[in-house]
This record gives C-alpha cells, structure tokens and sequence, in this order.
C-alpha cells in the first residue's frame, strides 16, 4: 500500500511531541482521507483505534502499519449508523488504548442525489450516515476525556455547502450542521477542557472523489483554486495532527479549511 501522509518528496512535515502515546479513534478511517489520518497518527507515535464499514480496505492499511510504527493501528468493522455500536466502540477504544484523548469524527457519505428522488427513508438514513453518529460518538467519549483533565474532538465538515454544489442537497444539510454543532459543542464543553473544531477539506484527491470528475471537471477545480495543485488526503491529515495537538492548544469553536482557496 502506497503511503499516504507525505504529500511530496519536496514537504517536510511536523513532528508534534505532544501527540505521542495519545488515544485517538478515528471513524470511517479504512480508505481516503480517514486512511491518511490513522497513519498520520500513528506515525506520529499515537495509539489509534478506528472504524469503518469496508474491512478489506481497513484491514490492508493495518497491514501496511504493522511494524513501521510504534503502536499498530487497531480496526474494528462495523455500522455507524448503529449508535449501539459507535457508543460501544468509543468505550472499547479508551479501554484498549489506556485512554481516549482525540476523537477524529471522519466518516461520511456524499452519494449525489436529486432534489425530488429524496423520500423520508433515504433523509433519515443518510442524516445517520454523515451526521448522527459525530454527536453521539463525541457524547460517548466526553466522560472519558472530562475524565483525564481534557481531550479534543475534530469534526469533519466539507466545502460542498459553502460552494452550493449540485446533487448534494441532503450531504450538505449534515455538513452545515456539523459546524453548527461543533461550535454548539466547544461552548459547552470548554470549562472541561476540551477542545472541537471543524475541519473543512476542499476537493481531495481520492480514489473515490476521483470518479466523479471527467478531465474537463478536474481543470475546473483548478482554475477554481487559489492554489494550482489538487488537495491531498495527507494535507488534511497535517491539518487535523496540528489542531489535535498542544501547538493549537487555543484553538476550538472554529472552522479550518484546508482546500488551496477554492472559491
């Protein structure tokens, strides 16, 4: 498996002493942008616990961690959509971890839909997929993280609503949402110590974002950017490993964008 936190062999990325021996659990962490956190996080010296739906994917970049970082990566399959299982998962990985100290709220779906093909079931069911399970999982590991004198919960936001993106409509609901909460969430939990902050990526270059876009579509991005490179799951993951870290220890309620200025 190609290693995906090192952007270019021309970046030289941080090293934050601060995040080693940490618990983190990542959701949704097998593949794109979530596989670019667990490993930038365990090569950071943290201990990771993540979940996602597709075991074969998660399984590979367990693999592909096992003795090239200090703490293998732990991975269990299964459902987000199920609150048993996020709940469980999140005492599960502060007991396997000895601790839970950054909760990284990844997992989402952007299938494109139209306006009039949406029906009560497909709302509820993708409000489960991109927006429920981040409350109830940082809901879960609260106590944990009041617990050991703070911790930090990193959500994931998306570009997709600022922009007004077509055949979206239900995933950018969930995502503005998201931003909502998180500052909803760092007001209240800020006299314990613990730090929520949005992060907000551009359109990454992953093999799945990949299939969206014709030759035609990917000049757009672009010439849509400030930055004339496509954004990298590693570059999201560098974002998150700062804000998780004691170097942004006064940062929270805010939303982070890392998306080369596409406008």
């Amino acid at each position: 498996m190609l290693t995906t936190t090192t952007p270019s062999p021309a970046v030289q990325t941080a090293r934050f002493p601060s995040l080693a021996g940490k618990g983190v659990f990542v959701s949704g962490g097998g593949s794109g942008i979530g596989a670019a956190l667990v490993e930038a996080f365990a090569r950071q010296g943290a201990k990771v616990f993540f979940v996602d739906i597709a075991a074969g994917p998660s399984e590979a970049l367990v693999a592909s961690l096992d003795g090239a970082v200090e703490f293998t990566p732990r991975f269990v399959a299964g459902d987000l959509r199920d609150l048993d299982f996020v709940k469980g998962q999140v005492a599960a990985a502060h007991a396997a971890l000895g601790g839970l100290d950054v909760l990284v709220n990844n997992a989402a779906n952007d299938d494109r839909h139209a306006l009039e093909e949406v029906t009560p079931e497909y709302w509820e069911d993708r409000m489960a997929v991109n927006l429920r399970h981040l409350f109830f999982a940082a809901q879960a590991a609260v106590p944990f993280m009041e617990a050991a004198g703070g911790g930090v919960i990193l959500n994931f936001g998306s570009i997709s609503w600022h922009l007004a993106l077509d055949q979206l409509s239900l995933y950018q609901t969930a995502k503005a949402a998201i931003e909502g909460m998180t500052r909803a969430m760092a007001r209240e939990l800020g006299e314990r110590n613990i730090r929520v902050c949005a992060i907000v990526p551009g359109n990454v270059q992953t093999p799945r974002q990949e299939k969206w876009y014709t030759p035609e579509g990917e000049r757009e991005i672009l010439d849509a950017q400030c930055l004339k490179s496509r954004v990298q799951p590693a570059d999201v993951a560098a974002l998150a490993l700062f804000l998780a870290s004691d170097d942004a220890r006064m940062c929270t309620g805010h939303e982070y964008f890392v998306d080369a200025g596409w406008r």
